[in-house]
């Protein structure tokens, strides 16, 4: 059913669409026929043939304001003050989205808003088997593209067409193929140019995020999206994972796009026409190098990993690279700012889990009987675990607290080589890192209710400690989604002897921070007893930055270095 959502429009991703195979998406709540509601301003309307520099430059103000402007869904984003045409909408609009298609609305939101023409790929194929289109191993490629040009109906139809026809699977295509039908997004150079407000990042293990700013130091800040509509921010690290090429990973730009054989108006809007999409070779600043190196690529793409990172004539890390190149040529990093910030991160990752449990919690999932089984996969499934379980928002947050004890360690290390990339003007980091990480820690505070809705109040460091006991399963109590293990905090818990049972179960996938895709876990409650692949890990990384710090008391840089001002 195709409709405007004047009354309510829901823009949902809950699966990829019929097209690619995989379950359709929920229909738009309360829709009203598109000829009853939608007034002139709200019909696609063209008035340029393409998109110009300063279009792209504008379209990444709006990113930019959308993320700065501090909003948690995507409704709020929409009608927000960070979005310069929200006048134009009805208070009655309900905008909804997930990671795959918030950058499709967002950039289809702007080129309707702007009177620019837009076009969208709506079907892919994967090269070779798979069991879900959304994580091929050799990736997919376009099949259909479909143009939005005057007269295509309502923005807000288009919205809603467009969320039942972009999935995760439309980000992973090979960077080099661009035919027979042309994908939206080129790989961009890592350059302080081409990697911007709007770019995308591509995690293969499916997700995406759009680019909203880069800080001076290079770092990336990023906006993404959820199914339970929920809005979040981060900055670009390790929780984006490294892949061959045919799965597409990494930063994305849209495509140049223009206007061709369509008639203007009198009145100055295009009418017909179709869309043309600039080729690679046709893109300035398309660049393989994010897959391959910035050496000679190899002659075969399994050799991919081979591939170096050479700044200035030294090999860096592949993300101290793209953070140098993003900071104009040169890596630096305030250790005391580094962990500040990240502490600060995680503990607003804490409080969007909660928000992401609470609203499990109020579509009283947790109420239901656990299924005979677990999903196929309990990271790409569908219906109501893939809306209301968190395996991989968890496995992602503790990949974040795990990054944050491995980076402090470096500085620490750096410190005491005397690195020059180190920016330090205090005589004991150490200290001065313990210091920071708890005055972070402590100002990080919340609460859950327990099922009997007493309070329980978390600190930082008590999530830290839980942190590989939280359960990710949706029919679980919220104590134990918030990994409680003393007998009077379980107390109010009114899991049943079978649910305490998946529970423990399950704490192998828990202890797990990869998320496998492509394995196959629709275990029953026995099977998952017995350790084997696709069940986890028996024991969890070490995610203690305090206790690290406190054994490193008392390091010292090399007497011959002095600190850098």
């Amino acid at each position: 059913m195709r409709v405007a959502a004047l009354a309510a429009l829901a823009v949902f991703l809950v699966a990829p669409a019929a097209a690619q195979q995989a379950a359709p998406k929920p229909a738009a709540a309360a829709p009203v026929p598109a000829a009853a509601s939608a007034t002139p301003a709200d019909f696609y309307v063209v008035r340029y043939d393409r998109w110009t520099e300063a279009d792209e430059r504008g379209f990444g103000e709006f990113i930019t304001a959308i993320g700065e402007s501090d909003c948690h869904t995507v409704n709020a984003c929409l009608h927000g003050p960070g979005n310069p045409f929200r006048a134009s909408d009805s208070q009655w609009i309900v905008f909804h989205s997930d990671c795959a298609d918030l950058p499709y609305v967002l950039r289809a939101y702007y080129a309707w808003k702007r009177g620019l023409p837009f076009s969208y790929e709506n079907a892919v194929e994967p090269r070779g088997h798979t069991r879900d289109i959304r994580y091929t191993p050799n990736g997919n490629m376009v099949t259909e593209r479909k143009d939005v040009l005057t007269g295509s109906g309502s923005g807000y139809e288009i919205l809603d067409v467009i969320r039942d026809q972009i999935s995760s699977a439309s980000y992973r295509i090979h960077p080099d193929l661009d035919s027979p039908i042309v994908p939206d997004l080129y790989s961009p150079a890592i350059a302080v140019k081409s990697i911007r407000p709007g770019t995308l990042v591509y995690d293969p293990n499916g997700h995406v995020a759009t680019i909203y700013r880069i800080d001076p130091d290079g770092r990336i800040n990023y906006i993404d999206a959820h199914p339970d509509n929920s809005v979040t921010r981060g900055f670009y690290d390790e929780r984006f994972v490294r892949s061959r090429p045919g799965m597409g990973a990494g930063f994305k730009n849209w495509r140049p796009m223009r206007l061709e054989g369509a008639v203007r108006r009198s009145d100055g809007v295009y009418v017909g026409g179709h869309v043309v999409l600039a080729l690679n070779k046709e893109i300035a600043d398309y660049s393989d190098e994010q897959f391959f190196g910035t050496g000679k690529r190899p002659d075969e793409d399994r050799d991919w990993a081979n591939g170096g990172f050479v700044l200035n004539g030294e090999y860096l890390d592949y993300y101290d690279y793209v953070r140098a190149k993003l900071a104009g040529g040169k890596l630096e990093f305030d250790p005391v700012k580094e962990v500040r910030d990240m502490v600060d991160s995680n503990c607003n990752d804490l409080h969007y889990r909660g928000d992401a449990v609470t609203l499990s919690l109020a579509a009283a999932i947790q109420n239901q009987a656990e299924p005979d089984r677990l999903p196929a996969n309990i990271y790409g499934t569908e219906g109501d675990w893939e809306t209301y379980s968190t395996p991989s928002r968890d496995a992602r947050l503790k990949t974040a607290f795990k990054e944050l004890r491995d980076q402090t360690e470096r500085f620490v290390k750096m410190y005491q080589t005397g690195d020059s990339k180190l920016v330090y003007k205090g005589k004991d980091l150490v200290g001065d890192l313990i210091a920071t990480y708890d005055r972070e820690a402590d100002a990080c505070k919340f609460a859950y209710a327990r099922s009997d809705g007493s309070q329980v109040a978390l600190s930082y460091e008590e999530a830290r400690r839980r942190l590989f006991l939280m359960s990710f399963d949706p029919y679980q109590c919220v104590e134990r989604r918030w990994g409680a293990t003393a007998p009077a905090e379980l107390a109010t818990c009114k899991d049943g002897g079978a649910k305490q049972a998946w529970y423990a179960a399950e704490q192998n996938l828990r202890n797990q921070l990869d998320r496998t895709y492509e394995a196959e876990m629709d275990f029953t409650l026995d099977e998952l007893k017995t350790p084997g692949p696709g069940k986890g890990v028996a024991m969890p990384p070490d995610i203690d930055t305090r206790a690290y710090l406190m054994t490193m008391r008392g390091a010292r840089p090399p007497a011959a270095a002095t600190p850098k001002s």
